[in-house]
């Protein structure tokens, strides 16, 4: 299926994939054409279905928007992306919580953290924030019923299917599990702001 093209205002574009798992080989080839002279952005956005490309004026936006349209894209590969270890402290609040919702204790939730190969399905939420696949259904934890008004930059926290890791101080109803306290989750400054971006496999460590 090809890619769809939106416009947003005189500045943006989206593009849209057909499903979650297109999205990564749909980011890697906006970020290869930007790299390759094809077009100018301040911002190049992924989301669960989409990629929002942003401070892109009207002609590269025609040009995008051709281009995208040639596109074929595939189905990202749990294993084929770059790995990016990050270590963690299981120190989280809703620990025990998780435990009794997977009906184990806390050190096996530790375990399975450790031993989960996770991969970035997309982004979204917060600027780094990674919805990280790997747990599947049998690990499905509900969100909090009463969110916490801030959850500290770091937190590692699971909801439904996913894990992800606050980039920086936020509210939320993920369940916490543990810190992250040595990684830059989001950092503007980079050419690539976003450490985990999709397709990217992610591994926990102790």
């Amino acid at each position: 299926m090809s890619v769809d093209v939106r416009p947003m205002g005189r500045t943006a574009i989206v593009l849209e994939a057909a499903s979650t798992g297109q999205v990564a080989d749909l980011y890697e080839r906006v970020i290869a054409a930007r790299d390759e002279g094809e077009f100018a952005a301040t911002d190049i956005v992924p989301a669960a279905r989409t990629v929002l490309i942003d401070g892109i004026g009207p002609v590269d936006a025609a040009q995008v928007a051709a281009l995208a349209r040639t596109w074929t894209l595939t189905e990202a590969a749990h294993d084929a992306g770059a790995l990016v270890e990050v270590p963690v402290t299981f120190d989280g609040p809703d620990l025990d919580q998780v435990a009794d919702l997977w009906n184990t204790g806390r050190d096996d939730v530790v375990e399975t953290m450790l031993a989960t190969p996770f991969a970035v399905a997309f982004c979204g939420f917060a600027p780094g924030f990674a919805y990280l696949s790997g747990l599947g259904a049998q690990r499905a934890v509900p969100r909090r019923r009463d969110p916490r008004p801030q959850v500290p930059a770091g937190s590692v926290g699971l909801a439904g299917e996913f894990a992800g890791v606050y980039p920086r101080q936020s509210p939320g109803g993920w369940q916490l599990v543990g810190t992250v306290r040595e990684v830059t989750l989001w950092d503007a400054s980079r050419r690539e702001p976003a450490l985990l971006a999709p397709g990217v496999r992610v591994r926990f460590t102790a």
